[in-house]
């Protein structure tokens, strides 16, 4: 074979290998890229929605309720509880519950249930305005007895009692006039058969004052009441934090009430110890 004839196969054969090789790369390279574009979908639903009455901040158990309390907020009408109040069933919600009292503790911004309130006249209308541990105790006034009908729920008074003790002078028997102090800064609950807001009623004159005490302070009120005469002095408003808004017994006020409605030995006109006969 000549060597013209070799060289053009060499060049044919390796022509081939090349060939064979450009294919096989071009089978295995893979697909190209395509770039693809997300477009993000922003779709506005209108919900239908209601005005519910809901607390404008949170609300204790024990809390009397008044309008500056509620208000009137957006709720979405799939989620409103058939117990809700809304401004199209119950326009007038907002002043019909003023008053009541808050049963279960309620907190920012949830609706206002029936459940969870006492509304005026209600069983238990009067255990709901106590807080825990204290009693609802009642004593007998008069306008003269009670500043002249100027005392309202809500109110802070102190009480006073007014008796006649008995009292040796030397050899002599007398009668002496008496009045203390027995409790400060008394919370009242009630008037008679009123409660809480008096719709801007300045004066209310009743014959029976209602009051918040702890047990102790309800056996002395029960006790002063059958010893002379109970009255009613009104506090300032000022002083609603004094003891901490707490009912405070006076010291030695059980002393000051006469128990037995015996004689009391005066010496150096005060009480003598143990000086009651």
């Amino acid at each position: 074979m000549s060597p013209m004839r070799i060289i053009i196969l060499a060049v044919a054969a390796i022509a081939a290998v090349l060939a064979a090789f450009l294919v096989r790369n071009m089978a295995s390279a893979p697909e190209p890229l395509t770039a693809t574009e997300t477009v993000e979908r922003i779709v506005e639903v209108e919900v239908s929605q209601q005005k519910v009455l809901v607390a404008m901040n949170d609300l204790r158990a024990g809390s009397l309720i008044t309008p500056d309390v509620l208000r009137w907020a957006d709720w979405p009408e799939a989620a409103i509880n058939p117990g809700y109040f809304t401004q199209e069933v119950a326009p007038d919600a907002m002043e019909t519950i003023s008053g009541s009292v808050v049963r279960v503790a309620t907190y920012a911004d949830e609706p206002i249930l029936p459940q969870k309130i006492v509304q005026k006249g209600e069983t238990g209308f009067m255990a709901a305005l106590l807080k825990p541990g204290f009693r609802a105790a009642a004593v007998e006034i008069s306008p003269e007895s009670a500043s002249a009908g100027f005392i309202l729920p809500d109110d802070r008074v102190d009480v006073i009692l007014t008796q006649e003790i008995e009292f040796t002078n030397g050899e002599t028997l007398e009668e002496r006039t008496v009045t203390s102090t027995i409790l400060e800064n008394v919370r009242i609950l009630a008037i008679d058969q009123s409660f809480g807001d008096m719709d801007g009623i300045p004066t209310l004159t009743g014959s029976t004052a209602t009051m918040e005490l702890t047990s102790r302070q309800a056996e002395l009120m029960a006790l002063a009441a059958r010893s002379g005469t109970v009255s009613l002095t009104l506090r300032s408003v000022a002083d609603v934090d004094f003891n901490d808004g707490f009912a405070l017994e006076k010291e030695g006020a059980l002393d000051a009430v006469d128990q037995g409605g015996g004689v009391v030995v005066y010496r150096s006109g005060k009480p003598a110890a143990g000086g009651s006969l």
